[in-house]
């Protein structure tokens, strides 16, 4: 089912051209995309399906097999192709579509913070880290790094799997800080399981890269911890 056997009103295309992309939900930006449903269900009932949360022990979500749900826009930013390919009426060109669209919103907030402190907009910063960590099935140790302005230079993935203080490596940190020149850093990592309250083992991590980068003289501003649907800041919570 397509936009033309929609009810006028109920068009997300004339919706969007006549009161703005801020009046659509992500379910109508997200069928716009897509353009066409499946038979026998509309594209606005496949996009809600594809921004569902996944329910455990189902391999799909609503009615259609393999229509697997990404958790919403965030979740949708970490979906591969491989990931998109497993959902029943996405071919190639829907899959090419919401691939480059995802990666432009990753583009457009690296591109916020490249231009602009962290500290003037620590919003930006938190959705940059969603959702290039938010929603990945196992836990990764990034560091963004920053210039003496406070403008991200890089963000690199640095540690992966199960993180505590014999897997992670001040050094390794130090070492990409000094060779792209970084004045500042800031660490982030993710919490699979969802919960955010920072463990004593983030609590000491933290503290372990925070005197080893001084000695280099390189401030970190921050350990930003994401999970799906939400973040927490150490320095905030007075744990740094």
């Amino acid at each position: 089912m397509s936009f033309k056997d929609l009810p006028l009103d109920a068009r997300p295309r004339e919706k969007l051209l006549s009161r703005g992309a801020a009046a659509l939900s992500d379910t109508e930006l997200l069928a716009i995309v897509l353009r066409t449903g499946l038979a026998g269900r509309s594209v606005l009932s496949m996009a809600a399906d594809l921004l569902a949360l996944p329910q455990p022990g189902r391999a799909d979500v609503g009615e259609v097999p393999g229509m697997q749900g990404f958790g919403g826009l965030a979740g949708l930013l970490q979906a591969s192709n491989a990931d998109l390919a497993r959902i029943k009426g996405l071919g190639p060109a829907k899959r090419a579509e919401i691939l480059a669209i995802m990666e432009l919103a990753k583009r457009a907030l690296a591109q916020q913070l490249t231009q602009q402190t962290a500290l003037q907009s620590p919003t930006a910063v938190r959705q940059y880290i969603q959702a290039q960590l938010g929603h990945k099935r196992h836990e990764v140790f990034a560091v963004l790094l920053l210039d003496s302005q406070l403008r991200l230079i890089a963000f690199e993935e640095l540690f992966r799997g199960t993180l505590n203080q014999t897997s992670v490596y001040p050094r390794e940190i130090a070492l990409r800080a000094l060779q792209l020149h970084a004045h500042s850093v800031i660490l982030a990592h993710n919490h699979p399981s969802g919960t955010l309250e920072p463990s004593q083992a983030d609590i000491d991590i933290t503290r372990r890269i925070v005197q080893a980068m001084a000695l280099l003289d390189v401030r970190v501003v921050d350990h930003v911890i994401v999970a799906q649907g939400g973040s927490v800041s150490l320095a905030e919570k007075g744990l740094m």
